[in-house]
């Protein structure tokens, strides 16, 4: 592509409105024209790892053709059909039959979306359909943690724990309360005595449930490792109180999956880490690596049989278009065969150890504050001064930038840096990211 060419491009472009961006910052946009592997290859002739799987999601990869052969052959016999009432497909029942129980024991219920924030907002709505068929009409209201992301529709939105997502939008439904999270670099709570992190921050949801009022509450909602809020990685207590806090005041748990599901942190979900299992989880991203639009939520066995004892006048009035995709889960289905052929989980823990023991040794930068990650999923905190902590999200972008411009694409969640490769990488790939990401670093210095 010519200087000119590129030019012309950029103002087709403009017609395009981006995602989470203001239109006048989109002056000067990679121009991405295929992918292989880990690496992506711009217009302009740049090779760039992808040190982000594209958004948290390409965990087989870029150019898997047996992907979009999937994803052909079934478009050839049958790429839509709706799955609403009375209709299904074949792929769409194939797949959640094999995702029954696939995450965990009892959850052998899917519902299809097409993304996570869908997936998210159904989960919101089912948990206040479940307490409304259980006499308990007043149990509407929805727990989450400051920091938390949970996706961009009206409801999700509000349950996304970061102000600016909030601002322009409000004002915001009603429901929605906030705790703080798990965070042990920089827990925001009040930490009393002998606690640990784990402790208060649990002890703080009991205690919103009691100040709201048990009777109120129908959810609680947590990503298992905190992926735009600045992968936070929770301690290990932490899990296995929140889901006795739940037990005891009726509160429905939701794990939002949609980052950490498939194999990302080195289990196939990531409360399997802490033995703690959801009453709702919610997936997308990576059931398909990316190659199609897919997202769901699985459902406890007795939500299901709750479901299934409502009268006809109490149906579930719920879905979408695309729900059951007949191509998307024909991608899922064969996605789901590659990442266990090629062991995904087991390869996400071991080379995710290599990753975060490199990025590590970047600790010696004196902006280099803390970092951290579970699997395959890594931050990198940068702060003004070590001993005060002090966040940099300048310094962030501006190491950002320079790794970049070497070749590395990361992703700057304030004055954190995000790392999720995609899980094909290989050992070499790993430790060119900690090699350019050092490289970057001393550019900036």
């Amino acid at each position: 592509m010519t200087k000119k060419d590129y030019e012309s491009w950029v103002e087709k472009d403009k017609k395009q409105l981006h995602p989470t961006y203001h239109p006048k910052s989109h002056v000067d946009p990679l121009v991405i024209e295929r992918g292989e592997g880990v690496w992506l290859y711009t217009a302009d002739g740049q090779k760039i790892l992808d040190g982000m799987a594209g958004l948290w999601n390409v965990n087989a990869g870029y150019g898997r053709e047996e992907l979009a052969k999937a994803a052909y052959d079934q478009m050839k016999e049958l790429a839509f059909t709706s799955n609403f009432s009375g209709m299904t497909n074949l792929p769409s029942t194939l797949l959640a039959d094999r995702l029954a129980g696939f995450a965990y024991e009892g959850l052998n219920t899917t519902f299809f979306t097409s993304g996570g924030s869908e997936s998210n907002d159904s989960a919101f709505k089912t948990a206040r359909y479940y307490w409304k068929r259980k006499g308990k009409p007043g149990k509407y209201k929805v727990i989450a943690r400051k920091g938390a992301y949970h996706g961009v529709t009206l409801a999700t939105t509000f349950a996304t724990g970061l102000e600016k997502y909030h601002t322009m939008f409000g004002p915001a439904p009603e429901g929605f309360v906030h705790i703080p999270a798990p965070n042990p670099y920089r827990y925001e709570g009040q930490l009393k005595n002998g606690e640990t992190i784990g402790q208060a921050a649990a002890r703080e949801l009991e205690e919103a449930i009691l100040r709201e009022g048990a009777d109120t509450v129908a959810a609680f909602i947590a990503e298992p490792v905190m992926g735009v809020g600045g992968v936070i990685v929770p301690p290990d207590d932490y899990f296995p109180l929140i889901r006795s806090v739940c037990d005891k005041h009726e509160i429905l748990f939701i794990a939002d999956e949609v980052i950490t599901g498939f194999g990302r942190t080195g289990e196939w979900f990531a409360l399997k880490h802490w033995n703690v299992k959801p009453d709702i989880l919610a997936f997308a991203k990576a059931i398909t690596s990316g190659y199609a639009q897919l997202g769901g939520i699985q459902l406890s066995d007795e939500i299901r049989e709750t479901m299934e004892s409502a009268a006809e006048s109490e149906a579930y009035m719920h879905g979408f278009t695309y729900s059951g995709h007949a191509m998307a889960c024909a991608v899922g289905l064969k996605n789901l065969e590659i990442m266990e052929a090629e062991g995904y989980p087991k390869r996400a823990k071991e080379l995710g150890s290599r990753l975060l023991d490199g990025l590590k040794s970047l600790e010696e930068f004196s902006f280099v504050g803390n970092v951290r990650g579970l699997g395959l999923v890594c931050g990198v905190e940068i702060v003004s001064d070590k001993d005060s902590k002090t966040a940099d999200p300048a310094m962030a972008m501006k190491v950002f930038k320079a790794a970049q411009q070497h070749g590395l694409r990361s992703r700057p969640l304030g004055n954190v840096l995000a790392f999720s490769p995609p899980l094909s990488i290989n050992e070499e790939e790993v430790d060119e990211i900690v090699k350019r990401l050092g490289a970057a670093m001393d550019s900036v210095v």
